[in-house]
């Protein structure tokens, strides 16, 4: 069967989606995304994900507008046209094609693409063992207008992941360039130092993840003291539990930052059982009839 995608409210198959050459995604990346993981045929925290696409684009003043109903209703029937019901969603949003120049300035309609496919599982030995990360070589900067959001201008990520990769790891952190830890290149980043759960603060700048913030709430709700402050790289070296958050990544344990061995080398006792946790909460919220 050919993958079928979604493309401005018309499920099509894959092969023959269509978007102008003058799309400002395609010509300028002006555009925005989200990652979305499906459990048991649901969506984990659609309502979040959606009410963060639509803060991105009052932000950035983008003439996007999304529907949570209308965008519900096409990732189901999208599931559907495609037998998923274990799923990476992608939903990316441009302002549409966009006058050339001496051309009169025309409202246009939004391009809006969703795609399912089964998702790529990391493999099993990392949530057992741990990841080994670098320290990013780039840096954010919080006069970056696009920091703190998931645009398609995602060339330095992408860059960071490859440099990552070159140097046998398999993220990269980011530090902004008053050296406080930001994130990784696709997903947020906390320590435990001292019994307490610590994490980059959003105006860092950092992107407010859904699973990070389902994290937060996890560990408040078993009496876990949460800390979001300013960190560096001192306190990441300190700590001896570090791990990684991302709706598709979910809890990834960090062993290894290049040469220095976090804590003992394996994952910590608070990781774990705020894994077990956000475990159990996907089977509440998405494999649950209840």
């Amino acid at each position: 069967m050919s993958e079928q995608v979604y493309l401005n409210g018309e499920i099509v198959p894959a092969a023959r989606a269509e978007v102008s050459v003058f799309d400002a995604g395609f010509t300028h990346g002006a555009g925005i995304f989200e990652t979305m993981r499906v459990y048991g045929g649901r969506v984990m925290r659609f309502k979040s994900h959606i009410e963060r696409l639509n803060r991105s684009i009052a932000t950035l003043e983008m003439q996007i507008t999304i529907s949570r109903e209308a965008i519900s209703a096409g990732v189901n029937e999208l599931l559907e046209a495609n037998r998923l019901r274990e799923a990476r969603i992608r939903l990316t949003a441009t302002p549409g094609s966009i006058p050339r120049p001496g051309q009169p300035v025309v409202s246009a309609p939004p391009t809006i693409l969703i795609t399912a496919t089964a998702p790529q599982q990391y493999p099993p030995e990392l949530y057992q063992h741990g990841m080994r990360v670098c320290i990013c070589p780039y840096k954010e900067s919080r006069l970056n207008p696009l920091a703190g959001h998931k645009t398609l201008a995602y060339l330095p990520r992408l860059m960071a992941l490859k440099e990552a990769a070159d140097r046998k790891c398999h993220e990269s952190l980011w530090f902004t360039t008053e050296n406080r830890l930001a994130e990784g290149s696709v997903c947020n980043v906390f320590l435990v130092r001292n019994g307490v759960l610590q994490t980059p603060p959003l105006d860092t700048p950092v992107l407010p993840g859904t699973v990070r913030n389902c994290v937060i709430e996890l560990a408040k709700q078993s009496s876990i003291s949460v800390e979001e402050r300013p960190l560096d790289i001192n306190e990441l070296l300190e700590s001896p539990e570090v791990f990684l958050t991302g709706s598709v990544l979910e809890i990834m344990p960090v062993t290894a930052i290049e040469r220095h061995t976090v804590g003992s080398g394996v994952p910590g006792e608070m990781t774990l059982k705020l894994t077990g946790l956000y475990r159990d909460l996907i089977e509440k919220e998405c494999r649950s009839d209840g």
